[in-house]
């Protein structure tokens, strides 16, 4: 395979018309998790409800082999644009780290999904999480906000989206969420009552609604959960009490042979052990507290998914079902982060606008869920997520980069089938434009477009070969992976490359990079290529410099 990017003017839009089934231009909706492992939903082995994603599995394709970028701001930047992080401006997180590879937002040499499909007609609309607009304070109330437009801080309006409700930053309080704007305007919240994951589905379902006209649309739905902080509401968390007293070990077990009975994973893939930092469950010595992190979390997954079913109804409403394309996935694996106890900063103030003091840490004894706390479920929890596969969010071992993706097109895909053919994030551009018949532009506003690097999975839903030409190439934080074919090579920063066959061992246990040195010398070579192209910068050395001093206060303890 090859590594390199295809010029615009080779590129040849797949015409829908050669799909079996498939209608001109299609409706586009796009739908994604924030920080949830690949067997957190039902249809990927979950114990957790979600009937509306089960149901469009049932409809449609699960992919048991589709690819996020490791970490929210990076994912989303190939999402949107096809490139490599690195390529549109964001080859870190949303804060400048010195070079246009990391300055952190999107630059001009790349095109949004909305702006690709503009001219194809469609109109383009966003609720949620955007993050790749620069960073924004953490400690201020969301109304007291600089910069919001500028150079350096583009926001969904000015990226090609027609309307936007969400939030510019990449996390905060559920119930008094930061950077919260409608289109151009910081938005008021209409307190109480309110909770940001209700308000994205919503919205968004609003815009389904309220599009008129015989043009198609799209509509990016970016929710925050179930994102640190645990925040849910009671009565979700109360379907969840109690459940996970089983411990993060059962869970893990029970939600493989799930995933194995499904026919998602294959039987004689075994399970990772247990991740080493985690204590076995019979050691944890407030099993209250545990249960009570991972029951908020699981009913911060349960609330998303009942208002995917408010985006359902509305597409079912609109009389557009047959000609929708809908799909869902997650950024990144599990998160494992601690919050203070990392250094991590609060992205919250240290009251609530009524006055009540925030409780911010992972502390014994006090539960978690609502808006005067501000927790993560943790490791342990994060290692239960990723089921079966080693690590989570940050890494490239499959725990960071495998989502469970589900996509649900009537007519099209033969209902309750399961892709494995190897995908990722950077391809949605280039399968969006062949579904809508659209060319991915060499100019746009007068700038020159980057040539796109992902590729068009659109044959893989009607049953047919993606035929991909390049490797899948991954790299965040120093940690780096490549996959190509049935090979994988992967490193866990600051240690050595590590070879799995795929086929015969996706949880990455039996290390081949010794027994197969031409593979990994040569796969080593291809990422040291692609890293070349793409711009990748040493991390030890980029948050080092005197440019990054902005980063590292960002991510000291801000007391």
């Amino acid at each position: 395979m090859l590594s390199q990017p295809v010029e615009s003017g080779a590129i040849s839009a797949m015409a829908n018309q050669t799909i079996p089934g498939a209608a001109a231009r299609p409706n586009i909706i796009l739908i994604m998790a924030d920080d949830m492992g690949y067997s957190d939903i039902g249809c990927f082995g979950s114990e957790i409800a979600t009937p509306n994603l089960d149901s469009l599995a049932a409809g449609g394709m699960r992919f048991s082999q589709f690819y996020n970028y490791a970490r929210c701001c990076p994912t989303r930047a190939a999402l949107l644009t096809g490139l490599a992080p690195h390529e549109a401006g964001i080859g870190h997180m949303s804060v400048a780290l010195g070079p246009p590879q990391y300055q952190g937002y999107l630059n001009r040499s790349c095109v949004t999904l909305a702006e690709a499909l503009k001219p194809a007609g469609y109109s383009t609309y966003m609720a949620g999480k955007w993050h790749v607009g620069g960073d924004y304070p953490c400690s201020t109330w969301r109304d007291v906000i600089p910069n919001i437009g500028d150079d350096g801080h583009p926001t969904p309006r000015q990226r090609g989206f027609d309307r936007f409700y969400g939030i510019l930053a990449g996390s905060g309080n559920f119930f008094d969420p930061h950077s919260l704007m409608r289109d151009d305007e910081i938005c008021d919240i209409d307190y109480p009552g309110y909770y940001f994951t209700d308000a994205i589905a919503e919205n968004a379902a609003a815009f389904v609604s309220e599009h008129s006209g015989e043009n198609p649309y799209l509509l990016y739905a970016s929710f925050t959960a179930p994102h640190w902080p645990l925040h849910a509401l009671e009565e979700d968390i109360a379907r969840y009490r109690g459940r996970y007293r089983i411990g993060w070990d059962e869970l893990r077990r029970r939600r493989h042979e799930e995933l194995n009975g499904m026919g998602v994973l294959s039987e004689t893939w075994d399970i990772t052990p247990r991740d080493p930092i985690a204590p076995a469950w019979e050691d944890v010595a407030d099993k209250d507290w545990e249960d009570a992190r991972m029951a908020v979390y699981a009913a911060q997954v349960d609330r998303m998914d009942q208002g995917i079913g408010k985006i359902l109804d509305a597409v079912r409403a609109s009389g557009q079902w047959d000609n929708t394309l809908i799909m869902f996935l997650s950024d990144n694996g599990g998160c494992a982060e601690m919050l203070r106890e990392d250094g991590i900063p609060d992205t919250a103030p240290a009251r609530t606008r009524d006055g009540r003091a925030v409780k911010s840490g992972n502390v014994p004894g006090l539960m978690p869920g609502p808006e005067t706390t501000y927790m993560s479920y943790d490791l342990p929890w994060a290692n239960a997520s990723c089921s079966p596969f080693r690590l989570y969010k940050h890494y490239t071992h499959e725990g960071g980069i495998a989502t469970p993706f589900v996509v649900h097109w009537p007519d099209v895909i033969e209902p309750g089938s399961i892709g494995h053919q190897p995908a990722w994030v950077g391809d949605f551009m280039p399968t969006f434009l062949a579904a809508a018949g659209q060319q991915y532009p060499s100019e746009h506003n007068g700038n020159a477009i980057t040539p796109v690097r992902g590729e068009s999975f659109l044959p893989a839903l009607s049953g047919h070969s993606i035929g991909r030409e390049r490797a899948i190439i991954i790299e965040h934080e120093n940690n780096c992976a490549v996959r190509d074919g049935d090979w994988k090579l992967v490193n866990r920063h600051p240690g050595g490359w590590e070879l799995y066959d795929m086929a015969a061992d996706r949880t990455e246990l039996c290390d081949l990079s010794e027994s197969n040195p031409a593979t990994r010398d040569r796969l080593v070579h291809a990422y040291s290529q692609w890293a070349q192209d793409v711009g990748v910068g040493d991390y030890d050395a980029l948050i080092a410099s005197p440019q990054a001093a902005r980063f590292r206060r960002w991510t000291e303890d801000q007391g």
